[in-house]
């Protein structure tokens, strides 16, 4: 049975799957959330070491105690307008698997850390369609908190194959 057979559509997912605990964080004014399971740490901006001819939204690397881990702009990645670094602004430490068995340990930089929330799959709706020419695979729902809505992502997506092979070759 070939690879592609075996995935299971998004929408075939339960609900109840997605449930769970998840950092909240602020991009553009727009809240999102990540399973905590994926997230390491979180740490205040710090001098990120550029490399050359890099994608604009990868930043480059960090020495977090003695481990160099690339770090991604979550903002550039999204299309979304750069802003300036400020007191705020986090890098979110996550692990994120390759599909391949292997896990990286990559840093997003958020414009700020909200909070840890316990979302239950009643508050929680499958990704709406925006037509066929929309990419939403990263999107795994949208959760209803508190009379708004957070897009839960599942980072390891948010990335292509392509995209994580070159990070590991920069880690």
């Amino acid at each position: 049975m070939s690879a592609e057979s075996m995935q299971i559509p998004k929408e075939t997912i339960p609900l109840q799957s997605k449930e769970g605990k998840y950092l909240t964080f602020e991009l553009a004014g727009e809240e999102y959330g990540l399973e905590i399971l994926k997230v390491k740490e979180i740490i205040g901006i710090m001098k990120i070491t550029s490399i050359p001819r890099m994608p604009t939204y990868m930043k480059g690397v960090i020495n977090l105690r003695g481990k160099v881990i690339p770090v991604i702009d979550l903002r550039l990645k999204f299309g979304m307008e750069p802003i300036e670094y400020n007191e705020r602004t986090c890098i979110i430490v996550v692990d994120i698997a390759d599909g391949m068995q292997n896990s990286l340990m990559m840093g997003i930089v958020v414009d700020s850390v909200s909070e840890v929330l316990n979302i239950g799959a009643e508050d929680i709706e499958d990704t709406p369609a925006f037509g066929t020419k929309v990419d939403t695979e990263y999107i795994t729902g949208i959760a209803k908190v508190k009379g708004g809505v957070k897009i839960l992502l599942d980072i390891g997506k948010v990335l292509g194959c392509d995209e994580m092979v070159t990070l590991q070759a920069v880690a």
